[in-house]
């Protein structure tokens, strides 16, 4: 006894179809075949012959009348299968935020500990970043500056300082002449000291 298949074969009508004639204009074929009415009725159907299906399915256009900009933007909703999305971290996904230190990683096979010891390089340089070197700092309070900083702001500072304390500018005033020979030592030793960075550098 052979067994009776239930696949239907290649271009057989849909035993679902309505008895009725197809949906097109003066045809009086048998209708077998459906297809969508549109972009926004998916689920509502023409029902053809098999000539005329062929005929609306070749002239179907999904996109029909969407400008460019729409249809990248249906196409990026597709993606995500029509349902809202959120940059990771952001919206309801931070809920389910990842935590490395909720795992045991004896191997380092998150990289976590290899991260903590270049932050605490990182740390440990900024510190040693933000302290003058020790030949510095007298210099540098002399001038009122902070460390660190550029030889460009160091020269506009003492120039302003010259000025104001320059001997001309205070005659007879000799804490002023003191203020101003200080300024001038204070000057002398950071453009050496950057001097020498740049020559370093090169």
């Amino acid at each position: 006894m052979q067994r009776k298949s239930t696949r239907h074969k290649a271009f057989a009508p849909d035993p679902d179809a309505p008895d009725q004639t197809c949906d097109h204009p003066g045809c009086e074929e048998p209708a077998g075949y459906r297809a969508p009415k549109g972009r926004e009725a998916l689920r509502s159907y023409f029902w053809f012959c098999l000539d005329h299906v062929r005929e609306y399915n070749a002239k179907w256009d999904y996109y029909r009348g969407m400008t460019p900009g729409q249809i990248e933007a249906h196409l990026r909703a597709d993606t995500s299968w029509q349902r809202p999305s959120w940059k990771l971290g952001t919206g309801t996904a931070r809920k389910a935020e990842f935590n490395e230190d909720d795992f045991l990683d004896p191997l380092d096979i998150l990289g976590s500990q290899k991260r903590s010891r270049a932050k605490r390089a990182q740390e440990r340089h900024q510190k040693q970043t933000s302290l003058p070197p020790e030949k510095l700092r007298h210099p540098l309070a002399t001038l009122d500056l902070k460390w660190p900083i550029s030889f460009d702001e160091v020269k506009t500072k003492y120039r302003s300082l010259a000025r104001k304390h320059h001997p001309d500018a205070n005659i007879g005033d000799k804490q002023a002449e003191e203020r101003f020979k200080a300024i001038g030592s204070a000057y002398a030793v950071l453009k050496m000291h950057f001097t020498q960075q740049t020559e370093f550098a090169s």
